[in-house]
């Protein structure tokens, strides 16, 4: 094949599986409804069951759904045969994929779940399968005569893995609305890699304790230089009797104020009055752009008391990986 077959093949294959989506698209009802109200109600988790490529399929689908807050795992069909329908409670619901239905692995994992009572959800193309037949729902996805595999010998799972993974996405977006999943829920599952990083929170950076530069709103510039240089971070917190934040002195203030009587005058002489301050709990990813709006490279982090408890500055913030 020539380099412009090979690039009109691989937009064939695009479109084919966009025209199943459209598809698929428009087929969505009352039984996806019902699918996440009953998704909802469980008590345990969402056991998902597949062979083949559904079994891949249905593998993304719960790491998905587990990680955006409906506790979810796979379980070979099987393995399931041999000792793993055991993972499965009256707790749980019990999600089966297989585009014809009719997959023989799974025979034993559905019966499992009609004998003890465990709702069950398929993701087919046949409704009327026998795997179809025997779940309280099914969630159909397109089948091949209205869309055809994008493979052109019209066998390898393509199109119908795509609209599966689709239906599964569309599950676990609608459970995160529905449930209000925050992203620092999200951030509890996803410490690690860039992601994490970005879902970091400013408690999670902070300087806090004997490293903070706070001095008091009486104290001569002459002591605060010296806090002020041995913290090393380029600014100083004014707390009142109360401890309460109540000014910054930074770099930009020592030069808008630099005169002879600098060294003799109080910190609260100098100090701009309420400085710009975040909560613990924000994102780092907010703190930065914060910080970018106004201009600024050091914020202090308050309490509901507007007691400073930390402080997080633009250094800290790159070297964690958010920007």
């Amino acid at each position: 094949m020539t380099p412009n077959e090979l690039i009109e093949s691989a937009k064939r294959v695009i479109e084919t599986e966009i025209h199943g989506l459209k598809i698929m698209e428009n087929q969505f009802g009352d039984a996806f409804v019902k699918a996440v109200e009953l998704i909802m109600k469980i008590k345990g988790r969402v056991i998902i069951s597949g062979m083949g490529k559904s079994g891949h399929v249905g593998q993304k689908i719960a790491a998905t759904l587990a990680s955006t807050g409906t506790p979810a795992f796979f379980v070979h069909p099987s393995e399931a045969s041999h000792g793993d329908l055991g993972m499965l409670t009256k707790d749980d619901l019990l999600l089966t994929i297989s585009n014809s239905g009719e997959s023989r692995e799974m025979g034993d994992i559905i019966t499992f779940s009609r004998r003890f009572g465990i709702p069950m959800i398929a993701i087919t193309s046949n409704p009327e399968s026998t795997m179809g037949k025997a779940a309280d729902l099914t969630l159909t996805i397109p089948n091949k005569k209205e869309a055809p595999e994008a493979c052109p010998l019209g066998l390898a799972p393509t199109t119908s893995t795509t609209t599966t993974l689709a239906m599964g996405d569309a599950l676990a977006v609608a459970l995160i609305e529905q449930k209000g999943f925050s992203a620092s829920e999200f951030h509890d599952r996803h410490p690690g890699g860039k992601l994490g990083n970005i879902l970091l929170r400013v408690g999670d950076i902070m300087f806090t304790g004997e490293e903070l530069p706070l001095v008091d709103e009486n104290m001569m510039m002459s002591d605060a230089l010296v806090i002020m240089t041995a913290k090393s971070f380029g600014c100083l917190g004014i707390v009142n009797q109360e401890g309460c934040l109540i000014g910054m002195i930074t770099d930009g203030d020592l030069r808008r104020h630099m005169a002879a009587d600098l060294i003799v005058r109080k910190t609260s002489d100098v100090m701009t009055k309420n400085p710009k301050t975040v909560v613990s709990s924000l994102l780092c990813a907010e703190a930065l752009r914060f910080m970018n709006e106004h201009k600024i490279t050091n914020l202090f982090v308050v309490d509901a008391d507007q007691k400073p408890i930390g402080l997080v500055t633009m250094h800290a913030l790159l070297q964690a990986g958010v920007a």
